[in-house]
């Protein structure tokens, strides 16, 4: 059976409303706060929902996050291959969502910042495996070094997915590189490939760009607008696989439902073109409800899919 392997981080993300953002000194009162396990989990549990086996071989800790942490994998039905760090907590992220669905993060590192060589080395993979690399975990000194050097040695036979996050531009170039060379899916949103290819005009041209350069498929997801493709089996160049029209109250999330329905579909067999309009799909539902862990089950997006024909 195929597996998601994520070597990314879940932490515990405390997730407050407002109307707008305060300005610098100011106050503004949260219309709701929710305390929930987050960051890499996302894509993990939207992996699963949608019928793929999920390996967490990322690091945790010990104390209330961390408790919050390891009960969310149980309640997602992950396993865990870590047995986690004894004398740290796992770290947490402030998130504000504003009145339009907008979402800031300021983040407190923990425990999921000390995975290294002896953690990785306990990592079977398998050749029908996908293994998730988040910008998230590369950010970390102690994790991106291990996770760049440990990334040479994985066959080719496991599929690479490879999501920037939005810490791209501040990333060691060093740890950045090797991960790149030996990545097969490269999944960024709108900004990160701004980033990422500075000077182009538009997201075609930035994808454009980032296909030049990149090793494999260059997906570049721009909100409901659909996501962009670039990849060797489009002979006219980038194309656009078209997103659905939903009310959107709260997009927290919305990139992980993607990428872990991305993953589920391509690890059944389906076309990349098929994979990415059913991620799509996925991330139409998420930010139709409140709440980070929002992608649906696989019936879900199967019956939104037959209600929105291509």
């Amino acid at each position: 059976m195929p597996r998601l392997v994520s070597v990314g981080n879940v932490i515990v993300d405390i997730v407050m409303r407002v109307g707008e953002l305060p300005e610098p000194g100011g106050d503004v009162i949260a219309s709701s706060s929710d305390i929930t396990a987050g960051g890499g989990l996302n894509t993990m549990v939207a992996a699963r929902r949608d019928g793929l086996e999920v390996v967490f071989a990322g690091q945790y800790g010990t104390g209330p996050f961390g408790d919050v942490v390891r009960a969310a994998l149980a309640a997602a039905d992950v396993e865990v291959l870590q047995p986690g760090v004894p004398d740290q907590d796992s770290g947490y992220c402030v998130a504000l969502v504003d009145a339009s669905t907008e979402r800031t993060f300021v983040t407190s590192v923990g425990a999921e910042g000390r995975l290294g060589t002896a953690e990785l080395d306990r990592v079977d993979l398998r050749d029908d495996d996908t293994l998730f690399v988040s910008g998230y975990g590369l950010a970390h000194p102690v994790n991106g070094r291990a996770i760049a050097s440990w990334i040479t040695t994985i066959p080719a036979s496991v599929r690479v997915v490879f999501d920037p996050s939005p810490l791209v531009a501040t990333l060691d170039p060093q740890v950045v590189a090797p991960v790149t060379a030996r990545t097969d899916v490269l999944s960024t949103n709108a900004r990160e490939a701004r980033l990422m290819s500075p000077g182009s005009a538009d997201l075609r041209q930035a994808v454009t760009a980032m296909a030049a350069v990149a090793r494999g498929a260059v997906l570049v997801r721009d909100g409901g607008a659909g996501c962009w493709i670039a990849d060797d089996s489009l002979p006219d160049g980038p194309v656009l696989v078209p997103g659905f029209t939903v009310a959107a109250v709260d997009t927290n999330g919305a990139g992980d439902a993607h990428g872990g329905v991305l993953v589920a579909a391509l690890s059944r067999g389906a076309p990349l073109l098929d994979a990415v309009r059913r991620a799509n799909a996925a991330a139409a539902i998420a930010v139709s409800r409140l709440g980070p862990a929002t992608a649906p089950t696989r019936a879900e997006t199967d019956a939104f899919l037959a209600a929105h024909p291509a």
